[in-house]
């Protein structure tokens, strides 16, 4: 019996120690249009390469270099399935730390300003999916993985992401403030793995997500602009 508990343990052990090095959130597919982006601009993106968002635009005559500036509009949140039952507390708290995240990061390279003028990025993001996880079912499906068979066959997988996990969905669209011409689009779509980080808290694949957009963001105007030392995020 004791040898039983030891070997329990050291199985717990080592499965938590491998769970620890998983990737925070992973790129889902199957996005959910909101129209957030008009039915033209979506006409203009393109799938995205590795390590992109899904679907991409970038205005292949833009001078990045000559920004320096940036609007951040407030994100919005445009209602689907997998927001329309998210309260209103819980849409504000997303939204808020989306922006926060997209601030900081783009406050390391641009000046933030009000009005429209030469040199000046406007940057809007809106929330096109926002799905809590089930902390509890974390715990119990990360630890012991064989109980994911409880979900059934067909729910294993839920919208493209697996079981108990959360998901979060991104658009954005960056503009020259003054003349409105569109410089760039992104759609994304992110998933929570089997870490067991945050496991308590049901948005916390939600938030790793905008916590990787944001250092995306960032990395992609850098690459755009030829800057160097550019870093790329972890995902």
């Amino acid at each position: 019996m004791q040898n039983t508990v030891r070997s329990s343990t050291l199985i717990l052990f080592l499965v938590l120690f491998l769970l620890q090095g998983c990737a925070a959130t992973q790129q889902r597919r199957n996005v959910v249009e909101t129209g957030f982006l008009a039915a033209s601009e979506r006409s203009m993106l393109t799938e995205g390469e590795s390590n992109e968002a899904l679907l991409r635009y970038i205005n292949p005559d833009a001078d990045w270099r000559s920004y320096d500036k940036v609007i951040l509009d407030s994100v919005t949140v445009w209602k689907n399935p997998e927001t329309q039952d998210v309260s209103r507390e819980d849409l504000q708290m997303l939204t808020d730390f989306a922006y926060s995240q997209i601030h900081d990061a783009l406050s390391l390279d641009y000046t933030f300003v009000t009005k429209p003028g030469p040199g000046v990025i406007r940057a809007t993001f809106a929330i096109t999916e926002a799905e809590a996880s089930n902390p509890a079912a974390d715990v119990v499906t990360s630890i012991i993985p064989q109980t994911r068979i409880l979900t059934g066959a067909k729910g294993l997988v839920v919208g493209g992401k697996p079981g108990f996990v959360g998901t979060a969905g991104l658009e954005a669209k960056f503009t020259d403030a003054q003349t409105g011409k569109i410089l760039a689009m992104a759609v994304d779509r992110r998933g929570g793995t089997k870490d067991l980080s945050g496991m308590t808290n049901e948005w916390n694949d939600v938030e790793k997500a905008y916590i990787y957009w944001a250092a995306a963001v960032r990395y992609r105007l850098c690459i755009l602009r030829g800057g160097e030392n550019c870093v790329e995020p972890e995902a």
